[in-house]
């Protein structure tokens, strides 16, 4: 296609923003398409999810699946235990993350800029790397299948620091000198001037911290030996191993962990879309 054949979409703003939201639910439509197959093929009989030509719109629909996921393993105690290890990880490291970001960006100390470079070239090094070296740390310190073992070695990541410097550094000094004035110390600054400001950020940080520990299958599958502290992206792999090839039941555990997700993103949109905005990850 040629610039002249394209002339008349630059010449026409609707016309174009037309364009631009049919590629948008096109796209959207077929990132959609496994996420729709899931859920039908959740509530198809077993016969027909294992037939040998399968058809993914049930012919009867099996709401009882439901019930048989929660009944064949404690799906119920893999959720739980998945909320308290998203949980923990996501609030540690928005804690711990918003005081070096707040170091960084506001702290002047010989080796700000070398440190801060070395710490974000921490970003390029695979999880897979470190996982070994992770492993027998926490096994030393008698961390396998504890809670500590399992939130504590992901609390803490660069990319969260990178994140809310960069919000820290679009924050005006003049807010939190004009609260020293008032007699604030530097940690009451921080926390009545600069945290209220970030609340965008620190959100969108959160949701994405939660998001990736909700799905997080390596770290648990590894530290995690007993149902105690098993989460549920470890639990859907004892789950195909337990049922075999019941795909009904499997997609439906699937479906069901991915609920809660789903709920978050809607309940946090508004706030996870500012974030992004305002941090310098939306292309500023």
């Amino acid at each position: 296609m040629t610039t002249n054949a394209l002339a008349p979409l630059y010449r026409n703003p609707v016309a174009t923003r037309k364009l631009v939201v049919f590629g948008c639910f096109l796209v959207s439509a077929i990132t959609l398409i496994p996420v729709v197959m899931m859920v039908l093929v959740a509530f198809q009989s077993d016969g027909e999810s294992m037939a040998a030509k399968p058809s993914f719109w049930p012919s009867s629909w099996h709401p009882e699946n439901l019930q048989r996921a929660f009944e064949l393993v404690p799906l119920g105690k893999y959720l739980i235990n998945t909320v308290i290890f998203a949980a923990g990880t996501t609030l540690l490291e928005t804690i711990t993350a918003a005081l070096a970001a707040y170091a960084f960006a506001r702290l002047n100390f010989p080796g700000r800029g070398w440190l801060f470079g070395i710490y974000l070239a921490t970003l390029m090094i695979p999880s897979q790397v470190t996982l070994i070296p992770q492993f027998v740390l926490v096994a030393k310190l008698h961390g396998i299948d504890t809670w500590p073992g399992m939130i504590l070695p992901h609390a803490f990541t660069a990319l969260g620091v990178f994140l809310l410097r960069q919000f820290f550094l679009g924050i005006p000094r003049d807010y939190e000198e004009a609260a020293r004035l008032d007699g604030a110390n530097r940690w009451q600054a921080f926390l009545r001037v600069i945290v209220p400001l970030a609340i965008p950020a620190i959100a969108t940080l959160a949701v994405f911290k939660f998001i990736s520990q909700w799905n997080n299958l390596l770290w648990p599958l590894i530290i995690s030996n007993t149902d105690a502290t098993r989460t549920a992206a470890v639990g859907l792999q004892a789950f195909q191993d337990t049922n075999g090839t019941q795909w009904n039941l499997l997609l439906m555990a699937a479906t069901i962990t991915t609920v809660p997700l789903i709920v978050l993103f809607f309940l946090t949109q508004r706030w996870f879309i500012r974030g992004i905005t305002m941090s310098g990850l939306g292309g500023r």
